[in-house]
């Protein structure tokens, strides 16, 4: 069976409006990040910004065209040849380098998940808004061809109405209780690493839940191993998402009708395939594999601030809100409660 493309979903992010972008930190998320900017949009890597110069200068060496390297934050964001800042740190430090970047007048693209909890994404949300200035979430899937291929043959009815949504994002980490994904001090942990990718991708379909239940165990470093969390939306549809950092599966989700299915057998979070099939058992296959997909939401931003909007229709302020609280829920019943918290 040939599967159809179904590329053409979304627009291509070649067309979208040239950007300067200034990188703020420099780990490997915002590596694949650059590379996307520099080979797929018209937009390029301007400035990167690290504590550590040193690591700033081989990022821009590695995966930009000539970009500036700053050995300071507060230097990357009052860099005046930056339109955007891409915050790649960690979750701990979204609202503080999110707040640093809206005081310099920069709009701002903020890595998932968009801080530690709702309250500090209502605080980037009310400076943005003061200052004016664009912020979006990444959270790639509300962009890429795919996603917006399902979106639309379901508003069709294709599949019926959609009655559940499973799907699990787990992948398996080294055990290392000073990094990133296990220490609570840089608000690790599975759900706002990577448990957010099929949650949202729920939220994204279904919208906000009536009802959030969450079951599951912590790390010996007290962040989330690995969770289920089941959403439920009244007497119409029920969500069950998995997420861990002790195993490894496909990162497969399936979307169910009344009429029919979607399955995405693998990686659904990147540019995809998948599968329909219908209450007659008929199937068929697309494709919508690109490397990445980033690109899809660097070139989001593009269309926005050159439209001088504050927000993106696909990643509102309220759906991030909104996000984030299914997250701060499922991390309430499950006992993660960050530094500071």
């Amino acid at each position: 069976m040939t599967a159809v493309s179904v590329l053409d979903a979304a627009p291509d992010p070649m067309f979208a409006p040239a950007i300067r972008w200034g990188i703020l930190g420099p780990g490997s998320i915002a590596r694949s990040f650059a590379e996307a900017v520099r080979t797929s949009t018209r937009g390029r890597v301007t400035a990167v910004g690290s504590r550590d110069v040193g690591r700033a200068q081989d990022l821009a060496e590695r995966h930009t065209d000539d970009a500036r390297a700053h050995g300071s934050y507060e230097d990357l964001v009052g860099d005046p040849d930056v339109d955007v800042v891409y915050v790649a740190t960690p979750h701990s430090h979204h609202r503080e380098h999110a707040l640093l970047a809206i005081a310099a007048g920069k709009h701002v693209l903020v890595e998932k998940a968009f801080t530690r909890n709702a309250a500090e994404a209502r605080d980037v949300l009310d400076a943005a808004r003061a200052a004016g200035v664009f912020v979006m979430e990444a959270l790639k899937t509300r962009h890429l061809p795919h996603v917006a291929a399902i979106r639309t043959m379901i508003a069709r009815g294709e599949i019926g109405d959609v009655v559940s949504v499973t799907g699990s994002y787990e992948a398996a980490f080294p055990h290392d209780p000073s990094s990133r994904i296990f220490d609570p001090a840089l608000a690790g942990g599975a759900l706002l690493d990577i448990g957010v990718y099929p949650i949202g991708f729920a939220m994204d379909l279904l919208g906000v839940p009536d009802d959030v239940r969450a079951t599951g165990f912590l790390t010996a470093t007290g962040v989330d191993a690995q969770a289920n969390v089941a959403l439920r939306y009244g007497t119409r549809a029920v969500a069950s998402l998995t997420t861990s950092v002790l195993a490894r599966t496909p990162v497969s989700l399936t979307i169910g009708g009344t009429g029919g299915f979607v399955h995405l057998p693998s990686h659904f979070s990147a540019p995809a395939g998948f599968v329909v099939e219908w209450a007659d058992g008929a199937r068929k296959e697309f494709d919508g594999f690109v490397p990445d997909g980033k690109q899809y939401e660097a070139a989001e931003v593009a269309r926005c601030v050159a439209e001088g909007r504050t927000e993106s229709d696909r990643m509102t302020w309220q759906d991030t809100l909104d996000l984030m609280a299914v997250l701060d829920a499922a991390r309430a019943q499950l006992g993660v409660v960050y530094p500071g918290e």
